[in-house]
């Protein structure tokens, strides 16, 4: 097997080993060439989490996403036809993009690109940085090849993002606003000649040609960031907050309530339904001092879909039933608790940790991350074993959630002291027999 085969599968979580098994089958039975690129690579190689799985094939990506979503293991829930990429979502909540290997020219700063087949070398050579430039192969003959025409293994390991074509930001100029999220997330600095590019681009002030989708996906991307107020700061340093959103800046901007939301994400699980339901909040939170007219202007200028509108300006009225249940006097048990915010959504859970003026309402929901939940992930698979029912099935839920509130519910019972006889009185000493004690009476 090959070190970087090894340390890929060591890297994934059991869900996404078997994504990549999904997809190898797939691009395997059509005969296409299949890479695993991107942030996946980039994160896997700078020791972080991978978060999102990044294919590359040699040939119609459409067609290998369309057999993958056959097979029944996932979801196609976008399609760029442009680029002929798809991204799709798994059993587990992991999310994936394969995408054709090709090569993009720009007309003009911030224009739609025109899109070509190519090789994957090409692919890599045509990327934003060096560090998302290199390729795994997962074909059945050169499977664990690792692909880094730029060299960007030894920007990762010096720890630098470095651009990768001069004319980079001109061509596309939202990876000014990728470059200071990388900077955050990556903890990386930016190359020298990397600074020049930025400065000459910033001159010749392409960061006005970035087309709204973009600032759409980037709020999208940041507010599934570790820390979105460190990012947020430096944008406004840079003066590209503003092209959200004017507004954005000085007093309206509210870095203290995104903080507060930043340390609100990092007590919840860090899993895919989490990160990916962080959205709503953040925006509620970003937007918070804000008129309803300055709130319509972002709207319009990150051409915002109506999804993320809705997941967005609907939220505090959607929170509305979960924080009634959760303050209501009927609740005495840890196990009534754990039933209703295991099966809450987790934007509303955020928001009312955040927004909630009810202290019972913040006591259950803490609880429930740092007492109850853990006390249940600590039930061993032996323990599970012995729940009744075929797993899936209503009565093995039905099971599963009485063991469940058994285990929260149950009381350890106090040992009971033992009682002690008391020691039997020592024998008499020499000194206190009735001679010793006449002789001393005698002195």
């Amino acid at each position: 097997m090959s070190d970087y085969i090894y340390m890929l599968e060591s890297h994934l979580s059991p869900d996404q080993n078997r994504v990549v098994e999904d997809v190898q089958k797939a691009a395997g039975q059509a005969g296409i060439n299949l890479f695993l690129t991107g942030g996946a690579m980039r994160d896997m190689l700078a020791g972080f989490r991978i978060r999102d799985l990044d294919f590359v094939v040699e040939g119609p990506a459409l067609k290998v996403a369309k057999a993958v979503a056959e097979q029944g293991s996932a979801t196609i829930v976008a399609t760029d036809e442009n680029r002929k990429s798809a991204e799709l979502v798994f059993p587990g909540g992991v999310t994936a993009q394969i995408s054709m290997s090709r090569q993009e020219k720009y007309g003009r700063s911030g224009s739609k690109p025109q899109v070509t087949p190519a090789t994957i070398q090409e692919d890599l050579r045509g990327r934003d940085f060096t560090c998302n430039a290199i390729a795994l192969s997962l074909n059945k003959a050169s499977r664990g090849l690792l692909l880094d025409p730029m060299n960007g293994l030894a920007e990762i390991e010096r720890k630098e993002l470095r651009a990768i074509s001069t004319y980079g930001f001109y061509d596309d100029p939202s990876r000014l606003l990728r470059l200071i999220r990388f900077r955050v997330r990556l903890g990386f600095t930016v190359e020298e000649r990397t600074q020049m590019q930025v400065a000459n681009a910033r001159e010749a002030e392409v960061e006005k040609l970035i087309p709204p989708r973009a600032f759409g996906e980037e709020l999208r991307r940041i507010s599934s960031e570790e820390s979105p107020s460190e990012i947020l700061k430096l944008l406004e340093e840079a003066g590209l907050l503003a092209l959200f959103s004017p507004a954005l800046a000085d007093a309206k901007l509210n870095l203290q309530g995104i903080a507060k939301f930043e340390k609100i994400c990092r007590m919840l699980p860090d899993d895919v339904r989490h990160r990916a339901s962080r959205l709503g909040p953040f925006l509620y939170i970003l937007t918070e001092k804000l008129a309803a007219k300055e709130k319509q202007a972002l709207i319009k200028s990150t051409e915002m879909a109506k999804a993320d509108q809705d997941a967005w300006q609907k939220l505090e009225a959607r929170s509305k039933k979960l924080e009634t249940a959760l303050r209501s006097a009927r609740i005495h048990k840890a196990s009534q608790v754990y039933h209703i915010v295991a099966a809450a959504q987790p934007d509303e859970v955020i928001f009312l940790l955040y927004h909630s003026a009810f202290k019972p309402v913040q006591e259950r929901l803490r609880n429930y991350y740092q007492k109850y939940l853990l006390t249940i992930q600590e039930i061993t698979p032996e323990e599970w074993a012995t729940v009744e029912g075929t797993p899936g099935t209503p009565k093995y839920n039905k099971a599963r959630d009485e063991f469940v509130t058994h285990r929260l519910d149950r009381r350890i019972k106090k040992p009971v002291p033992v009682e002690v006889a008391p020691p039997p009185p020592p024998p008499p000493s020499s000194w206190s027999t009735p001679q010793t004690a006449l002789a001393r009476r005698g002195r």
